[in-house]
């Protein structure tokens, strides 16, 4: 574990034990990498309550941490082609509108969602289904069938240790401290 991916203050999952968690591994808090998982809630909260600019920058800003080729860079560089494809999809202009309105507007952008979601597939590809909590199974489900039909968007959320946690205050701070 690299000392600049830790953070012991991350809790463990809610339930489960998914990939990359390991409760004997006292010294990290049970994560091998703590700050993807803050990411990956953070992101993952965000997108649910479809704040996707912000929880693309989650996603983004912790990419950067992992090396090409590596499973957690894939993963991370997926998560941001998912938000970054529903972002075109919903077309929102900022995050007010997202919150108030939760639906596409007439502007959406379906063949460059298309193209996002191909290339998040890619990513995803060999990333475990349970990776830090994501169920990564039902995302590539999902966005294989939002290729054909991308009404399937409409109401979906990601799913974070068997639940589907929207965002809140602490949430929406992450996000913006990434600025």
């Amino acid at each position: 574990m690299n000392d600049h991916t830790r953070d012991d203050t991350v809790g463990p999952p809610t339930s489960g034990e998914p990939t990359g968690w390991d409760p004997t591994r006292a010294a990290s808090n049970g994560w091998a990498h703590g700050t993807l998982r803050r990411a990956t809630v953070h992101g993952v909260r965000l997108y649910n309550a479809r704040e996707f600019h912000a929880s693309h920058d989650c996603f983004e800003d912790e990419w950067y941490n992992y090396g090409s080729g590596t499973t957690e860079s894939a993963f991370l560089h997926g998560m941001v082609q998912v938000a970054a494809g529903a972002y075109k999809h919903f077309d929102f202009e900022d995050s007010e509108a997202q919150s108030a309105s939760g639906s596409r507007t007439s502007s959406g952008d379906d063949g460059g969602m298309r193209s996002l979601f191909r290339t998040a597939l890619q990513y995803l590809r060999g990333v475990p289904d349970d990776y830090y909590g994501v169920d990564v199974a039902d995302v590539r489900t999902t966005l294989e069938a939002a290729l054909e039909d991308p009404t399937v968007l409409e109401g979906w959320r990601i799913e974070l240790d068997g639940a589907h946690p929207d965002a809140d205050r602490l949430d929406r701070e992450y996000a913006e401290r990434l600025d």
